[in-house]
C-alpha cells in the first residue's frame, strides 16, 4: 500500500489556514486531520479520539521524554502535541494527513526523521492581513497588534517550507494544495514499484 503524505501547513494569524484546512477534509476524503493530544479538560461535546486525544499532565510528560510527540508547546498552562504514533499510523495505512501548526512547530517536525510536505500560507498583502484581523472582530486593538507583530516575524520562516502559496480567497488556495498533493504523489521516489513493473516489461 502506498503510504500516505504528511500536509505541514502554517501560516500567520489571520491568514485562513483553518478554514483553508477545513476546506480541503471536506473536499478529498482520503485526507485526515492531524488529532491533537492535551492536557486540558475536555469541553462539553468534545469527544476523546476525535477532538482531541486527552491524557493526564504527567502521562503528556511521559510520552514527550520518549520523544512520541513531533511538536509540542504549551499554551496558557496546558501542553499540546502531535502524536507521533498516531500520524505514522495513519500514513502508513495509506490517508493523507494534514496538520497546522506554527513556524517553530514547523521547525520542531523537519528535526524528526518524519516525511513531510511543508506549505506556508501568505495573506496577499499586510494591509489585508491587518484588515482580516480587525473583522474578525473577537480581540482588543492591544491584541491584534501583536497578532500582526508576530505575524511578520513568522513570515521570516517562509524560505524553510516547500511551498509557498498567497491566500486570497479559500477555493483558490483548496485547488493549489490539492494540485501539490498530486504532485507529490506523482514523485518517482513514491513510485518504486510502478518503475520495476515498467522495467520488468521490458526483459
Amino acid at each position: 500500500m502506498e503510504k500516505g503524505i504528511l500536509l505541514i501547513l502554517s501560516a500567520p494569524s489571520g491568514t485562513g489556514k483553518t478554514t483553508v484546512r477545513d476546506a480541503l477534509l471536506e473536499e478529498l476524503p482520503g485526507l485526515r486531520k492531524a488529532i491533537t493530544t492535551t492536557t486540558r479538560p475536555s469541553r462539553p461535546g468534545e469527544i476523546d479520539g476525535k477532538d482531541y486525544f486527552f491524557l493526564g499532565v504527567d502521562e503528556f510528560k511521559k510520552k514527550l521524554e520518549e520523544g512520541r510527540f513531533l511538536e509540542h508547546a504549551v499554551i496558557y498552562g496546558n501542553y499540546y502535541g502531535s502524536g507521533k504514533d498516531y500520524i505514522e499510523s495513519e500514513l502508513s495505512a495509506g490517508r493523507d494527513v494534514i496538520l497546522v501548526v506554527d513556524a517553530q512547530g514547523a521547525r520542531s517536525i523537519k528535526m524528526t526523521d518524519i516525511s513531510a510536505v511543508f506549505i506556508y500560507l501568505l495573506p496577499p498583502s499586510l494591509k489585508e492581513l491587518r484588515r482580516r484581523l480587525e473583522g474578525r472582530k473577537t480581540d482588543s486593538a492591544d491584541v491584534i497588534e501583536k497578532r500582526f507583530s508576530q505575524a511578520q516575524k513568522e513570515m521570516a520562516y517562509m524560505d524553510e517550507y516547500d511551498y509557498c502559496i498567497i491566500c486570497r480567497d479559500v477555493e483558490g488556495t483548496v485547488e493549489d494544495i490539492k494540485a501539490i498533493i498530486r504532485a507529490e504523489k506523482c514523485r518517482v521516489e513514491r513510485n518504486p514499484e510502478i518503475i520495476k513493473t515498467i522495467e520488468g516489461d521490458e526483459k
